[in-house]
């Protein structure tokens, strides 16, 4: 099997660029400590890779909830010290799941520029089976949240089929895990702190915390389930070589 290509490097006005943000702003967030350290090539350039791309993805979905640079910075020291750019993006996904649905109208030109590279028509066909895009008018209507995901799917070697039928069994666990939570949210800690509906004051503290419990909820399940499939992946492979 040959390697990998690695992945492109960028400098700081490249990363800015593609993240959608100023050179200021990622040098701000580097002294921050929510990002980690350039790679130093030749002439003293620093280059950033993946992992930093999808860390200001993350930082921006996280800012989106309402948290501010420090509650940023303790979710991301959090994190294991190898995390990898998808498993950044997975996180920044399952963050988004609790904004309410956030889509724009994006020309094809403005859709591969979010997207950071061209997109083909096969492309597009897959982005909207993934329900990432959708036609609308001369354009698409395009779901922000997920579009960083659904692209990195692209270049992923499983059959598109397998994809949709994996991101149902997401879905549908996903949606039963929050149903859960939030019946557990509800009748455990909303309950009995906004008895006194005549405190206004109570129900806005309660919706500050819901607010703050967001991310962290979902940081626990991203854990949870990346713990979980590593050791069904080493159960399946160890019987499959028990088996040859």
């Amino acid at each position: 099997m040959t390697d990998q290509a690695p992945e492109p490097m960028l400098t700081v006005d490249e990363l800015a660029a593609k993240a959608g943000v100023t050179v200021r702003t990622v040098r701000f967030y580097s002294t921050r400590g929510l990002l980690p350290p350039p790679a130093i090539g030749p002439r003293r350039v620093g280059h950033y890779g993946p992992e930093h791309l999808s860390r200001l993805a993350l930082i921006e979905e996280l800012q989106h909830q309402g948290m501010t640079l420090s509650a940023c910075q303790r979710y991301l020291d959090a994190l294991p010290d190898d995390v990898s750019a998808h498993d950044l993006a997975i996180h920044r996904a399952l963050v988004a799941t609790w904004a309410p649905d956030a889509a724009l109208e994006s020309s094809r030109e403005d859709l591969e520029k979010r997207a950071g590279r061209p997109l083909t028509d096969t492309d597009l066909r897959r982005l909207t089976a993934m329900n990432v895009v959708a036609e609308s008018g001369d354009g698409f209507r395009v779901d922000v949240g997920l579009l960083r995901l659904g692209v990195a799917l692209l270049d992923v070697p499983i059959a598109h089929e397998t994809i949709l039928v994996a991101r149902r069994l997401l879905m549908d666990h996903a949606r039963t895990a929050a149903h859960e939570l939030t019946a557990l949210f509800r009748d455990e800690v909303w309950g009995p702190f906004t008895r006194d509906e005549s405190d206004p004051e109570r129900v806005e503290s309660m919706k500050a915390l819901s607010a703050h419990m967001q991310p962290m909820v979902v940081q626990a399940l991203v854990t949870a389930f990346q713990r979980s499939l590593k050791e069904e992946l080493k159960a399946a492979f160890v019987s499959a070589e028990d088996g040859s």
